[in-house]
């Protein structure tokens, strides 16, 4: 038996091979063998096996040794179907994983022990109960099942997700959970640690992980037991065997779309994957996706609705144009009730989340003479401005100073336009001078340290006001927010994509459900939650 590979270096050539007697003769196409080249060992997947010997004037050389891989049955046809769809070699997705499992040790933050739980003996709504007993028997006995979850903000997703989960475990099957960001990843995964009965082994697998946690991971798939991974785009690609359930939670999320080549959409992979498993597919959201709501209509998806809020009251909404009075207040972004508003969870020791679609510290600047917008010379957008006085394009990195005239008229200053996340801390900064006020967008999620901080800070109260983009809209859990405040709300209206409507309408819903998620339908001041728009 003879085998052509695809060396995993990149050498873009095929090379053929010997297989040797003693290996089993099930097909080794789709898996990884180490094959001699030179002086050199080196990792290659095999693409075709045949007994005849190939017409090449050259001796074939016995290939060395297998590198075991998790046995699941249907993981080389998702591999092929995902390749094909998206035009990229088989070998490219191999290559991702393999790089994530065989990285160099480095300096990560580690996520806690396995212990250290808090077990909630909470008992489900009948709602609750009726979506977990129409999926635990698919889960069981195996059959593709999608099923979406339209429940409200606050509603109890969560605790459908852990019985679900629970089930799949007793089962001796591994549950795969995905999230459209890593920051909220890493918010799920140390909630479910704490939640989740000690004997559920959970382990995250995206590039906050650190390798160690990465490796315990592959271990477990490589022996077979059942483990729920947590993750956002890495994890639909892995070999796991016995898979018994996936969940998509936001599955309306922008975020399971990839930025960089070849760009899978993880939420479709998932649904594929589910597919050619036999397995059940939960999909949850406050705010489902039109696509979603269209597959339950036509493609006979199970539709299920949580309409009442497991905890906590629905908040009640205000909107103020900020056209009106816009000549009685110092500050225009922010209005005359927002500012009450604030200023009474001040003082009652309650907490608010101002937010705005919007990173930096100014959209961009215009000059007053000729009207010249400093664009990026790579990405042909708007530069934003920061309050380092620097214009920054969010696509490329791309950076210049803010220059002191014009750099094509030579005549005026730079008139600032819109309103960023770093400017309206700045104005708050001068409003509420005694209250602590943080930023949570883009710009610090990256840096996760520094997040994870500031998550922690607000969580237990020490933050005061919260200004933050899309990044603090979903899944997070603050019981003492009694306040959104919604800057610019109608701003996504204008933005030049197909769906619009439907995202401006959907983080108006999400980032509105952080409020009055704790107690009763009154504060513990005794006055509704309230959004501000």
């Amino acid at each position: 038996m003879f085998i052509k590979v695809k060396l995993l270096n990149g050498f873009h050539e095929s090379l053929w091979y010997k297989k040797p007697e003693e290996w089993k003769a099930a097909s080794l196409i789709g898996s990884i063998v180490r094959v001699p080249l030179r002086t050199q060992h080196i990792p290659a997947l095999v693409i075709y096996e045949s007994l005849q010997k190939p017409l090449v004037n050259f001796e074939i050389k016995l290939a060395e040794s297998i590198e075991p891989i998790p046995d699941d049955p249907t993981y080389q046809k998702f591999i092929a179907q995902l390749s094909n769809y998206y035009q990229v070699s088989p070998l490219h997705l191999v290559k991702r994983i393999r790089s994530f499992v065989h990285q160099k040790e480095q300096r990560q933050p580690t996520l806690g022990a396995q212990g250290d739980r808090v077990r909630k003996n909470t008992d489900l709504t009948p709602e609750q109960q009726h979506i977990v007993d129409s999926i635990q028997p698919q889960i069981s006995t195996p059959c593709y099942m999608p099923s979406l979850i339209h429940g409200v903000t606050s509603s109890g997703k969560t605790e459908i997700y852990k019985e679900l989960i629970k089930t799949a475990i007793q089962e001796n099957k591994s549950a795969l959970f995905l999230l459209p960001e890593v920051t909220l990843a890493i918010e799920f995964e140390k909630r479910l640690r704490k939640e989740l009965p000690s004997e559920i082994v959970t382990i995250s697998f995206h590039s906050g992980t650190a390798i160690k946690q990465k490796r315990l991971l592959w271990q477990r798939l490589l022996n077979s037991q059942p483990t729920l991974i947590i993750g956002v785009h890495i994890p639909i690609l892995l070999p796991i065997p016995h898979l018994g359930l996936i969940i998509i939670d936001e599955e309306h999320d922008v975020g399971y779309q990839e930025k960089k080549h070849p760009k899978i959409n993880s939420k479709e992979a998932a649904i594929w994957r589910a597919n050619l498993a036999n397995i059940p597919i939960v999909l949850g959201s406050a705010t489902p996706s039109i696509s979603s709501l269209y597959n339950v209509k036509k493609r006979n998806w199970h539709f299920f609705q949580l309409k009442t809020r497991f905890t906590g009251a629905l908040p009640t909404i205000k909107t103020v144009l900020l056209k009106e009075d816009k000549n009685k207040r110092k500050q225009f972004w922010i209005s005359n009730e927002l500012k009450q508003a604030i200023t009474d969870r001040l003082a009652k020791k309650e907490q608010t989340i101002i937010f705005l679609n919007r990173r930096g510290y100014s959209f961009f600047v215009q000059c007053r003479a000729c009207n010249f917008i400093p664009e990026c010379p790579s990405c042909s957008v708007s530069l934003t401005l920061h309050n380092t006085n620097t214009l920054n394009c969010h696509y490329c990195e791309y950076s210049i100073p803010l220059p002191e005239k014009c750099i094509t008229c030579k005549k005026d200053k730079f008139l600032k336009k819109g309103v960023g996340t770093q400017q309206i801390v700045s104005i708050l900064e001068e409003m509420f001078i005694n209250a602590k006020i943080a930023r949570a967008d883009l710009d610090t999620t990256t840096q996760k340290k520094q997040w994870q901080q500031i998550m922690i800070d607000f969580g237990n109260g020490d933050i005061n006001i919260l200004v933050g983009t899309q990044t603090i809209t979903k899944g997070y859990h603050f019981p003492h927010v009694t306040l959104v405040g919604i800057i610019w709300a109608d701003l996504n209206l204008h933005f030049p994509i197909f769906n619009a409507a439907e995202t401006t309408l959907q983080q108006i819903i999400q980032v509105a459900g952080r409020a009055g998620r704790q107690s009763d339908r009154r504060t513990r001041s005794g006055q509704r939650r309230r959004t501000v728009v």
